[in-house]
């Protein structure tokens, strides 16, 4: 009887070599050196951030109703907890701030589904978010109508204020970049020349300066009597100086699309909105998902800046709050509060913008 040779199972890698051991043994300690750096590292980390939790958590003050509450030597929570409200919906009326919440949650509801991948109704809730959501939001915020009391947008300020910029900029900006975009690249000189101008003028001048001259320049240049909302001037600015960043993002995309694609699309006998629509705009925009969530990224960031011209946004609340004489020596802790509000948002943005290259493959 013949017996038939079967070859031995592979034996399992060494423990040493796989999982976090392995990982540790060749990234951090494969050589004398790298393992020198390793441990000097790692003791500096863990000293500053025991410094940063004791000054946070472990000695800081949370309760009271003012500054004699903070009378160690960590961060003066106290603070935060007081001016809470302002910081959160500026000069709003009390009693009208639950449709603030509303809006609030609405966001949270048509936003958190997206960050999980089977959520269902996913595309229904995005259209909802792009058209439905900014009536609602407008006619809860201004009120006026259904019962609502009227709320003047001098009095909007905080993380409301904040996001309303934002939304608005976000949505607005990508769209209009995406057209300016497309007459960069037009054959009509005349369509080209209008957008190159108008992609240059705005990129040429710093969002100070445009929130400056649109509120303060631009009535002049209106009829007499004429009144134009503050909130609405710092919105039209903050859209036009970011659309001429977004175009220049969306023309790199259109750019990498080979010429193939193109002549594929008029082959089918495709018109150039609906070869742009169907074709390459799809695939420009896939190929340039990091640029625009970080071009997102920096409009969040620089509403800051409407600070200038009246209106309190988070930032702009925590400066005007720490000048309260009732409050000495409480800054620290409140850009502390102003900078975690906008790192979770940008964080948020940064990590979805991820896991959209997963999903769409951006890499291929």
């Amino acid at each position: 009887m013949t017996t038939t040779w079967q070859p031995s199972p592979d034996l399992p890698p060494p423990a040493s070599t796989v999982g976090a051991v392995g990982w540790a043994r060749s990234n951090l300690f494969s050589t004398w050196l790298s393992s020198v750096f390793t441990v000097v590292l790692t003791l500096i980390t863990i000293y500053f951030l025991w410094q940063i939790l004791d000054w946070g958590i472990f000695s800081a003050d949370l309760a009271g109703k003012d500054q004699s509450a903070c009378e160690g030597d960590g961060a003066c929570w106290v603070f935060v907890k007081d001016r809470f409200n302002f910081f959160i919906y500026g000069f709003y009326p009390d009693a009208e701030q639950w449709r603030v919440n509303v809006m609030f949650i609405l966001l949270a509801a048509l936003i958190f589904p997206h960050f999980f991948e089977n959520a269902p109704y996913k595309k229904a809730l995005g259209w909802i978010f792009l058209t439905v959501y900014p009536v609602v939001s407008g006619v809860l915020l201004l009120g006026g109508v259904f019962g609502l009391e009227f709320v003047d947008t001098d009095k909007w300020g905080g993380l409301m204020l904040t996001l309303v910029l934002s939304y608005v900029g976000i949505v607005a900006a990508l769209p209009i970049g995406i057209l300016l975009a497309l007459g960069r690249r037009s054959e009509m000189p005349v369509i080209r020349t209008i957008c190159v101008a108008f992609i240059e003028l705005w990129r040429g001048v710093p969002l100070i300066s445009v929130l400056f001259m649109a509120s303060v320049m631009l009535p002049l240049f209106l009829p007499e009597g004429t009144n134009f909302n503050k909130l609405l001037r710092a919105l039209i600015g903050i859209t036009m100086f970011q659309s001429a960043y977004m175009a220049e993002v969306v023309r790199g995309g259109l750019q990498a699309i080979p010429r193939g694609q193109y002549e594929a699309a008029a082959a089918l006998g495709l018109g150039y909105w609906r070869s742009m629509w169907l074709v390459i705009l799809p695939q420009a925009l896939k190929l340039v998902i990091p640029g625009i969530v970080n071009t997102f990224i920096a409009l969040f960031k620089d509403t800051t800046l409407v600070l200038i011209i009246g209106l309190f946004e988070v930032l702009g609340g925590v400066q005007a709050a720490v000048i309260d004489p009732a409050w000495q020596n409480v800054a620290v802790e409140g850009f502390v509060f102003a900078a975690f509000v906008y790192w979770i948002f940008c964080f948020a943005m940064s990590r979805y913008s991820q896991a959209l290259e997963r999903k769409l493959d951006t890499g291929h």
